[in-house]
């Protein structure tokens, strides 16, 4: 007997749920060759004020928690990708048109990230932060803080899995929430990674994935006021000195485009989405 396919809608990954877009809509997603893959929810405005607002709720938490908790988790998310890898790298195989060897190689680059982001965690801030000299009986010392919510646009049209990991996992690093723009013509595994995510230690909220249009997306973030910061890496094809512009209105951080090749693996990465607080602490005059 001849079985039916059973195609698969992806929904939106939002506070740790996976929500359909309030608006119904839904995409199809293809293979490189043109055949169809499986449906994907098409994120709305509303689904990114949603978004946002999870994002908010789940900073506090986890800014909160401690740095090596941080890396703990996160280093369980490269576990459990290493868990999926054949699924991850057959979605982006068949996504991206690569061969075999060349979806393995980019899987294996993005856990092997995962792993190098969660080894920062508890040691960013020796680096990114110092004692300052200053004259008097003081002690004067800089210490790197969380932005707080952080929206990124990740790389569109090609390393789908490699290029949201590289937007994703810096900023998570020193405790902000982020909410990410997902490849539009390739989610399939960014909505798996979100599966991964639900089922690791990430409080939920902490990360949100939104798929569908970055060009329909990306203004109402970068307008957003309850946004603190925004990541352009994968905006080049948009019109992102607008997106600079909207974002500059309320006061956001803006990593913009790099105009060439990612750095997937960068300490500039995690200190992009952080502030300096600086402590004056009086010697003791014994």
């Amino acid at each position: 007997m001849t079985r039916l396919a059973v195609p698969k809608t992806y929904k939106l990954f939002i506070g740790g749920a996976f929500p359909r877009s309030e608006s119904g809509r839904t995409y199809e997603v293809l293979a490189a060759n043109g055949t169809f893959l499986a449906n994907a929810a098409k994120a709305s405005r509303k689904d990114a004020r949603d978004a946002v607002v999870a994002a908010r709720k789940a900073v506090v938490g986890w800014s909160g928690a401690t740095a090596y908790n941080r890396g703990q988790v996160l280093y369980r998310v490269a576990e459990l990708l290493e868990g999926r890898r054949a699924q991850f790298v057959e979605e982006v195989r068949a996504s991206e048109g690569l061969s075999a060897k060349d979806a393995a190689a980019q899987v294996d680059d993005a856990i092997d990230t995962w792993v190098w982001y969660a080894g920062w965690a508890d040691k960013y801030a020796q680096v990114a932060g110092n004692a300052n000299p200053v004259a008097g009986p003081f002690f004067n010392i800089s210490v790197p803080e969380p932005t707080g919510v952080v929206a990124a646009i990740a790389p569109q049209g090609g390393s789908s899995l490699l290029g949201l990991v590289a937007v994703m996992a810096p900023a998570l690093v020193s405790g902000n929430a982020v909410v990410v723009v997902a490849d539009e013509a390739h989610p399939l595994s960014a909505i798996s990674l979100t599966e991964v995510l639900a089922t690791s230690d990430v409080p939920g909220g902490v990360v949100n994935v939104l798929t569908g249009s970055a060009v329909e997306i990306a203004p109402w973030l970068a307008s957003h006021s309850d946004v603190n910061a925004l990541d352009l890496t994968g905006a080049e094809e948009l019109d992102w000195v607008d997106l600079q512009i909207a974002a500059a209105e309320t006061l956001k951080r803006v990593l913009p485009p790099t105009g060439g090749a990612i750095e997937t693996r960068s300490l500039e990465r995690i200190t992009a989405f952080t502030e300096t607080k600086t402590v004056w602490h009086t010697k003791s005059m014994r």
